[in-house]
């Protein structure tokens, strides 16, 4: 069985076709649909790369997978509803964070509710403030909120939130909300593949670890959670003293001492405002939007994909950061050959045979683990895919790709790196035999709308 995998090339974010050709192509998974606030054309190009999903499948979406609720993933499913409203869809698989009775995954969704109404007190009260530091804040806020939404008007937004309502509302065959480890699944959907479910954690510390370690980091360079103080203080109306008052009242000048004190309002309230540090302390709460951030990128549903003729494995894990990742050592998975066999995996075997990585979180520092990640997949035909618009990133100061991470990458797969912005390196990389670049680059289809890779 070929299978052909198409990245789209809509901007920052992730938005795959999956073909699996047993007698045609006729069986097609899409995972994700999105592409990051602010993008440039980015709502035409999440519609045109729709159409063309439902030109190649002919509006059969045998399974449908969301990995995670950022707006980079799921944007298109509100951009482009029209255009799906008429597509048949198999089966929508998400991850079991997304159970409506599932304890952890309402505590997951009661702190995210939370933490999300503090990042908005903190952001609305920053743009208020004249400081530089808050100024700063409120731009990191600002970038921050890119993965949430897009604004509509004033006081108005498309959110995530909407893109997954519309998900969880289609007349599909079902909705499947996967856990990870347990016996891997062949798909009705899909003949001919096994589904090993890796991701997201069910431990909530897990979940939160998006950081590598400093001693011994899992990461390939380095590059905490929220602080239940300044999340408390979010709480109150802005005109409350405890919201207002950065200091406990033992540091605090009283009313009477304000007024007598000349020096104060000279130097202080009047003159040098850009010298106030009233707000400054609002700047945690950079800690805390970052902290939710990575905390959804680490409950992304993480697929392993098995071509069960050949076993070989594309590697799908949305945009898990650290915690996700090592989680995956805890689990084996099983299956049954026809002769009742039972086979035992470990994901050092499931890695070891991944011949496709589609690289987490747009090549990040801390989406790809070095020692527990990367370095497993030994497979000689490894090929990375990496979903990335390096323009945009570096307009946000972001590093995407990761360089340190980037060159491993290209030392691994023989630099056979396909990115969505700038499509297959120009020149075959040195060292590699002329046969073996040539046989690469026949697989791969580049047109301005996508990128695709054929396996064997």
């Amino acid at each position: 069985m070929d299978i052909r995998v198409r990245m789209y090339r809509q901007g920052l974010g992730d938005c795959f076709l999956i073909s699996f050709c047993a007698a045609g192509c006729k069986q097609h998974m899409m995972i994700d649909c999105g592409v990051l606030t602010g993008t440039q054309g980015g709502e035409a190009n999440i519609i045109r790369a729709v159409e063309d999903i439902l030109a190649v499948t002919g509006g059969k979406i045998d399974v449908l997978v969301i990995t995670h609720e950022h707006w980079d993933h799921v944007s298109g499913f509100v951009q482009a509803r029209e255009q799906l409203s008429g597509a048949s869809i198999g089966e929508i698989w998400l991850a079991w964070t997304e159970k409506d009775s599932h304890p952890v995954a309402i505590q997951l969704r009661e702190h995210r509710k939370k933490a999300k109404a503090g990042v908005e007190a903190a952001r609305a009260r920053l743009k208020q403030a004249k400081s530089l530091a808050a100024t700063q804040s409120t731009k990191f806020l600002e970038e921050l909120a890119l993965f949430d939404g897009e604004p509509l008007a004033a006081n108005a937004r498309r959110t995530t939130a909407d893109a997954m309502s519309w998900v969880r509302e289609h007349e599909s065959a079902g909705i499947k909300c996967l856990q990870p480890g347990g016996k891997a699944f062949e798909p009705a959907a899909i003949p001919g593949i096994r589904v090993y479910v890796l991701g997201p954690p069910e431990n909530v510390t897990q979940i939160r670890k998006d950081r590598p370690s400093k001693r011994n980091p899992e990461v390939y360079q380095l590059a905490s959670g929220a602080n239940p103080g300044l999340l408390a203080a979010l709480q109150f109306p802005s005109n409350h003293r405890f919201a207002t008052s950065p200091f406990d009242s033992s540091f605090q000048l009283g009313a009477a001492q304000q007024t007598a004190s000349h020096w104060l309002r000279e130097h202080y309230e009047v003159a040098d405002t850009w010298r106030r540090i009233d707000d400054d302390w609002l700047g945690s709460s950079e800690t805390l939007a970052l902290q939710l951030d990575s905390d959804t990128n680490n409950t992304s549903l993480v697929l392993a994909i098995e071509n069960i003729a050949t076993g070989q494995i594309l590697l799908f894990p949305g945009d898990a950061q650290v915690g996700n990742w090592l989680s995956w050592h805890d689990h084996a998975w099983t299956y049954e050959r026809p002769n009742g066999v039972v086979v035992k995996r470990t994901i050092g075997d499931i890695l070891a045979s991944t011949v496709l990585y589609k690289v987490a979180h747009h090549a990040s520092h801390n989406a790809t683990l070095n020692a527990k990640g990367l370095e497993l997949m030994t497979h000689p035909d490894l090929v990375a895919l990496i979903p990335v618009d390096a323009v945009k990133a570096s307009r946000l100061e972001w590093e995407m790709p990761f360089d340190p991470l980037l060159e491993r990458l290209q030392e691994k797969t023989g630099g056979r790196v396909i990115r969505s912005d700038t499509g297959v390196p120009a020149a075959r990389p040195a060292g590699v035999p002329e046969r073996t670049w040539r046989e690469f680059t026949q697989r791969v289809i580049t047109t301005e709308l996508y990128v695709e890779y054929q396996l064997a």
